[in-house]
């Protein structure tokens, strides 16, 4: 993808953003939350008596954390619908610019590219679950590897994961936020000028 589409994407991706309602924004917070405390505890960066972790978190695993269940959150609030607008007019009519601003996120968008946005967002967080979490408690890991071979294999790869997981969560979100602002309408191949 060109530096141009991507820059374009961004600029869309804001504009989105400031135009989110407050209902949106409490979803984002509520969900990044909630996505925070189940990675947090399940990996042990937030000390419980539930799981334990027998070798301690790196420096960045904690931004990692924080920085995917942001991500998450951001992204889970795409899903949610803006709180309808008000009616205009004496009958409750709504004028058809109103209409258009109260289409849930990615309305525009294909069928294909929402599930294609919300396999990056869930492949990012599975990937920053196993970023973050202790690479010999990680039972996928421990069996396919044994523990040395998950300290000695796994361990190098886990800031490679958190890149993945990252880059993967940040573009799904673009591409969600994009679509509340600006659906691509491709031409009929079908029509035919005289």
């Amino acid at each position: 993808m060109k530096l141009a589409t991507w820059r374009a994407s961004t600029v869309l991706a804001v504009q989105a953003l400031s135009s989110w309602t407050p209902r949106q924004v409490l979803v984002a917070a509520g969900a990044s939350l909630v996505v925070g405390v189940a990675v947090g505890v399940a990996t042990v960066l937030i000390p419980n008596s539930f799981f334990s972790r027998e070798i301690p978190p790196v420096w960045w695993n904690y931004p990692v954390w924080i920085l995917t269940s942001v991500l998450s959150g951001m992204l889970l609030a795409t899903y949610v619908r803006a709180s309808n607008p008000a009616p205009v007019g004496s009958r409750g009519e709504s004028s058809s610019e109103d209409s258009i601003a109260a289409l849930p996120p990615g309305e525009g968008a294909s069928a294909a590219e929402d599930r294609s946005s919300s396999r990056l967002g869930m492949t990012g967080m599975v990937l920053a679950w196993f970023a973050v979490g202790c690479p010999v408690c990680n039972k996928i890991a421990l069996i396919a590897l044994g523990y040395s071979g998950a300290i000695t294999y796994f361990t190098p790869l886990q800031p490679i994961l958190a890149l993945g997981a990252m880059l993967l969560t940040g573009v799904a979100l673009i591409w969600r936020l994009k679509g509340q602002v600006a659906c691509a309408v491709r031409p009929r191949k079908d029509l035919v000028t005289a």
